[in-house]
């Protein structure tokens, strides 16, 4: 884990916003998830906290990635300063193999075996999405369906070495070279990267938030037609 988080939240850079153009925060050091609210042009801000990903004895894969989501959203809201209403969005995703959760690999061993059991059948991705606003908290559950082709040593190996993945939950990325290893996927894409982006507009209009715009009069789409 990293340090705990600054007196200021980490800035989106690349939207280069003032403090008073964010909507929300995020509560996560993904650029997975951060790359998704820019898609959907959720202005936001980034305030990092540390929590404890420990499983607990008994837990369900759907009820420890709900639970870490929240703990994650309530740890960086704590952060925030009383006078700071604005949401805050957490999110976890879990890769499970029957009741078997597998997260970020611990070293290349554990990487290769990961990739070994994917081999060749399916597993589940869930990513569950925590919002805390001044009202309360809401949670929603992504689950996605993946399957693996079969894969041999020398490409399980030379997937390692492309770096990919040391960081990602399940040791693999669908967003990059891991995409080559699916040969079918039923459910959220954008889930298995780390924030379904339906669950997470649901819960951003439940507080007012809305992510596609209400003037169509934008660039690129013109003023709506009116029938004559």
């Amino acid at each position: 884990m990293g340090p705990g988080p600054p007196d200021r939240p980490i800035k989106n850079q690349r939207l280069a916003m003032s403090d008073a153009d964010y909507q929300i925060y995020l509560a996560s050091r993904s650029p997975r998830r951060r790359e998704l609210l820019d898609q959907i042009g959720v202005r936001f801000a980034v305030v990092e906290a540390d929590t404890d990903e420990t499983r607990l004895p008994g837990e369900q894969p759907e009820d420890y990635v709900l639970r870490v989501a929240a703990d994650k959203a309530r740890a960086a809201r704590a952060a925030l300063p009383r006078s700071d209403h604005r949401p805050v969005l957490g999110a976890d995703t879990a890769v499970v193999v029957g009741e078997l959760i597998l997260g970020k690999p611990d070293d290349r061993e554990d990487a290769l075996a990961m990739m070994r059991l994917l081999s060749g059948r399916a597993h589940r991705v869930l990513t569950a999405v925590a919002l805390i606003a001044d009202d309360g908290e809401r949670t929603d559950l992504s689950e996605t369906r993946v399957t693996f082709r079969t894969l041999d040593e020398d490409e399980v190996l030379r997937y390692w070495r492309t770096g990919e993945p040391r960081d990602k939950a399940g040791g693999y990325g669908i967003q990059g070279y891991g995409a080559l290893f699916v040969s079918g996927l039923n459910g959220s894409y954008s889930g298995v990267m780390g924030l379904p982006l339906f669950e997470t507009g649901r819960l951003l209009a439940q507080v007012g938030i809305e992510v596609i715009p209400g003037d169509l009069g934008i660039a690129g789409l013109g003023a709506p037609e009116v029938p004559a």
